[in-house]
C-alpha cells in the first residue's frame, strides 16, 4: 500500500476569487481584471436554480478581439462558459489534472455546498501543489 500524502483542491485553490455580473459589458469586465490582476471572473448566479459562467481572458481575445467586436458593446453573457465544470474542494489534485486534461480546462471554480469558495487554475495544482511537496 502507499502512504503517498493525498493533496486536495482545497489545499492549492485561490481563495480570493473574483465575480461579475452577465450584464456587465466586456470593458467592465477588463476593467476589473486589469485591476484584480485576474486571467478570469467568476460570473454569478441569477438566482438559486441558475449555473455559474466563468469569462476568461481568452474568451474576450476569442469572441471580441477576434471578431473585432466594440467591448464596450459587448456583454459579459454574450462570449462566458455557461455552465462551467466545477470542482470539489476536497478533490485529489491528481483527479483535477486529469479532468483539466480531458476537458482542455485552464482553471475551474471550486464549489462546496452551491456556493463557489475558491478557484483552482493548472499552476496551483502544478506549483502550490506538487512542487510545493517536492
Amino acid at each position: 500500500m502507499s502512504t503517498k500524502q493525498i493533496i486536495r483542491v482545497r489545499d492549492v485553490m485561490e481563495a480570493n476569487f473574483h465575480t461579475i455580473d452577465g450584464m456587465a459589458t466586456i470593458t467592465d469586465a477588463l476593467q476589473a481584471m486589469k485591476k484584480l490582476g485576474a486571467q478570469g471572473l467568476i460570473v454569478d448566479k441569477r438566482h438559486d436554480d441558475d449555473e455559474y459562467g466563468m469569462l476568461l481572458v481568452s474568451d474576450i481575445a476569442r469572441h471580441v478581439l477576434g471578431k473585432d467586436r466594440a467591448p464596450d458593446r459587448v456583454n459579459v453573457y454574450e462570449v462566458m462558459a455557461k455552465p462551467v465544470i466545477t470542482v470539489d474542494p476536497e478533490m485529489d489534485i491528481r483527479y483535477c489534472a486529469r479532468l483539466f486534461t480531458r476537458f482542455e480546462l485552464s482553471r475551474a471554480p471550486v464549489v462546496e455546498n452551491s456556493r463557489v469558495v475558491g478557484i483552482v487554475s493548472f499552476s496551483d495544482l502544478v506549483l502550490e501543489g506538487l512542487y510545493r511537496h517536492i
